[in-house]
């Protein structure tokens, strides 16, 4: 006992020596956590439903993005048992398998969003969006009531699907040469969306905002939330035990 004590106050007090033996364990672990990552295809296990975002949801993401959305709401629900039965099933590494950026998130000052999808009606997201107080008194959410006045720019959507099929996000061919057509298809109740739900499964084509005359920011971000959570059929993923 007294030899280990003598050596590891040898150890500490020697800058060198410390050093030398911090990086080889550092080194070590390194090895072992990344080595393994060279003989496998995938670290992420596919699961049946995940599809890219369509140009509409793309867009609403990149405007939830832009108002620092994820500084209050976090989209990953932790497999413990409070999470889980407040918010849903826990999150899939596969949901985030085509965010770039991710949007996990590092608190909450409001709910978890992960699977906010088709829990509240468009006229609650409007609402809610609008004047938060009107629909959660306890809310400190400041409003966003400018995105049904302002009309949606979200620039060449061709140009932004093509960009991230380099970063391995498998939008076809025919997904880029018809984005900007689809982005303003989705929210237009008259238009056709055939094509469209046939290449983006599950997608929602209709009015988001409650104003069919007009292609706003709000139709946008509406879309994004309301497919969140909802591509994945949950029944079918591998069970796992929640912590308690």
């Amino acid at each position: 006992m007294t030899s280990f004590a003598e050596k590891h106050k040898k150890l500490e007090r020697n800058v060198t020596l410390l050093a030398a033996a911090a990086f080889a364990v550092v080194t070590v672990g390194g090895i072992v956590e990344i080595a393994p990552l060279f003989w496998i295809d995938n670290t992420i296990e596919k699961v049946e439903g995940m599809r890219p975002y369509t140009p509409l949801e793309l867009a609403g993401r990149n405007i939830y993005m832009r108002e620092g959305c994820y500084n209050c709401h976090s989209q990953m629900i932790r497999p413990f048992r409070d999470e889980v039965e407040r918010y849903g099933h826990y999150s899939l590494a596969a949901e985030s398998m085509f965010d770039h950026p991710f949007q996990w998130g590092s608190k909450r000052t409001g709910p978890d969003l992960a699977r906010v999808g088709k829990r509240y009606s468009d006229e609650w997201h409007v609402q809610h969006l609008k004047d938060p107080r009107s629909v959660v008194p306890e809310s400190i959410m400041p409003g966003y009531a400018f995105l049904a006045d302002r009309e949606l720019k979200a620039g060449d959507m061709s140009g932004h699907l093509k960009a991230l099929t380099r970063v391995g996000v498998p939008y076809t061919v025919k997904d880029i040469e018809f984005a900007n057509a689809d982005l303003a298809a989705q929210a237009d109740p008259d238009a056709d969306t055939a094509d469209l739900l046939k290449r983006y499964p599950k997608a929602q084509a209709r009015d988001f905002d409650g104003n069919p005359s007009r292609l706003t920011e709000m139709d946008a971000l509406v879309a994004y939330l309301q497919m969140l959570g909802t591509l994945v059929d949950l029944e079918s993923a591998a069970p796992q035990e929640v912590q308690r």
